[in-house]
């Protein structure tokens, strides 16, 4: 019998193996590929990417994991406050002198000087919320955090605008994956922290790509790793788990001591079948938004207006933002060598819009909004790739805040992991995987003192 058994194998799956390295773990992952939403390769000095891009810095449950592997990263050099609208590209300057910057009828101005006077100010409860205090636990500032304006919608929150007012600020509020009216305001207002206060949150890049990191924590697993292992179900007793699958048309099962479901949350609920109702019942409430993404390798020759910018918004196009993976390269060399690599993403309702036509489709769509902005782009494509993401990123929805003393309720032998945990990305990710992996090692070694008592005991009485 296993100690452990993880399913999924995506960053929090990989993360929670990680820590149980040294006690007896198998994964078990569904795709042939590892990493989940990390996707990334290398291409010469670059790399293209289709998945989660910034990581948190000092002091974080990240940094722990990229030091504990010995993975390199930098702070992302570039600002990702840049902006592309209505024939103007930002890539410098104080945000908030954007709505002067950028051409738009004098209506639609007065209403985003009015709507952004408000978030800004909305923002520094946000900041003062989320703060970490003394003594507290981080599940205790996570809960904060979830509860701060979680009673409405972002779109209830701001009210009705102006289109361009309106355009301006959906690209912000819809990187969570869920459009203005299906977020909650407190969630919208946290975006608009993060990108105005990159410097505080998620800004350091793996050296080489994300994947870096997912596959040196496959490599160090070795072959306790199975891919193309699909998990129907996971039963509990009250000393051991039974995770059935399949593996190469052939049904299989494994015993184990503790399970880490590091699935995304309808998959744990499908496969969770008989954890407590009312943690099935959550599980199949938290929602998710789509992505479609595309990565561009360009090989270009002279310097381009964008390199020092690292993220640039683009509202009423089809992708919300362009992010430049670039930039990395270009904001820390002296040099400016040959070549880039940059990002879209399109999330929620224009994940909707894409998701379902062809990859040739998706590419000219991309490249021809790109030229809109970026001049030229197109003409130095050298690689270009598209991913889907169905189940892209869960968002906070009203009422969220309700599921998460339930979700994060301890007490089974099957534990939860992933980024549905929280409203930090792949930082959730990390954290939530390490919470489950110390409750585990703390229940094993449990068992393991209590077994030894025992055969001590046992020893004496025939003595």
């Amino acid at each position: 019998m296993r100690d452990a058994v993880i399913v999924g194998g995506g960053l929090a799956g990989l993360t929670a193996a990680w820590r149980l390295r040294f006690w007896d773990i198998e994964l078990l992952e569904e795709s042939p590929r590892i990493g989940g939403r990390i996707r990334s390769e290398t291409r010469g000095r670059y790399f293209m990417n289709w998945g989660g891009h910034v990581f948190a810095g000092a002091g974080s449950s990240t940094d722990t994991l990229l030091r504990e592997t010995g993975t390199r990263t930098v702070e992302v050099p570039g600002a990702l406050s840049g902006l592309a609208m209505n024939g103007r590209l930002i890539t410098s300057g104080w945000i908030p002198t954007y709505p002067f910057r950028i051409p738009m009828p004098g209506s639609s101005r007065a209403a985003l000087l009015r709507a952004g006077a408000r978030i800004s100010l909305d923002v520094l409860r946000y900041a003062r919320a989320s703060r970490l205090r003394p003594g507290e636990t981080g599940a205790t500032r996570q809960q904060r955090i979830y509860d701060f304006e979680n009673d409405r919608s972002f779109a209830d929150y701001i009210g009705e605008l102006p289109e361009d007012a309106e355009a301006l600020f959906r690209p912000t509020v819809s990187r969570s994956a869920g459009d203005p009216d299906e977020l909650s305001a407190g969630a919208g207002i946290g975006y608009f922290n993060l990108v105005w206060n990159i410097g505080q949150g998620l800004n350091r890049s793996i050296l080489g790509g994300p994947s870096t990191l997912t596959e040196t924590l496959a490599a160090a697993l070795g072959d306790r790793v199975q891919t193309r292992t699909r998990v129907e179900e996971v039963v509990q007793h009250p000393d051991h788990v039974v995770v059935r699958f399949t593996r190469d048309g052939v049904s299989q099962q494994v015993r184990a001591r503790t399970v880490v479901l590091a699935t995304p949350a309808p998959v744990s609920h499908r496969i969770g079948v008989d954890l407590p109702e009312d943690v099935r019942d959550a599980l199949s409430k938290v929602a998710y938004g789509s992505y479609v993404s595309a990565a561009f390798l360009t090989g270009e020759t002279t310097r381009k207006p964008w390199d020092d910018t690292y993220g640039i918004a683009t509202p009423k196009r089809s992708f919300s933002v362009a992010l430049n993976m670039g930039n990395v390269v270009h904001g820390l060399s002296r040099e400016r060598h040959p070549g880039g690599s940059l990002m879209t993403f399109s999330p929620a309702g224009l994940a909707r819009q894409l998701i379902g036509r062809t990859d040739e489709e998706i590419t000219a769509t991309y490249l021809r909004d790109l030229d809109g902005f970026l001049p030229g782009f197109s003409e130095d494509v050298v690689e270009a790739r598209v991913q889907r993401w169905e189940l892209g990123a869960p968002y906070c929805f009203p009422g969220r805040g309700a599921l998460q003393p339930v979700l994060t309720r301890a007490g089974s032998r099957v534990h939860l992991a992933g980024d549905y945990l929280g409203t930090l990305y792949t930082e959730t990710a990390i954290e939530s995987a390490y919470t489950a992996a110390q409750a585990i090692r703390s229940t094993l070694a449990s068992e393991r003192q209590v077994a030894a008592v025992a055969d001590r005991r046992s020893v004496a009485e025939h003595v």
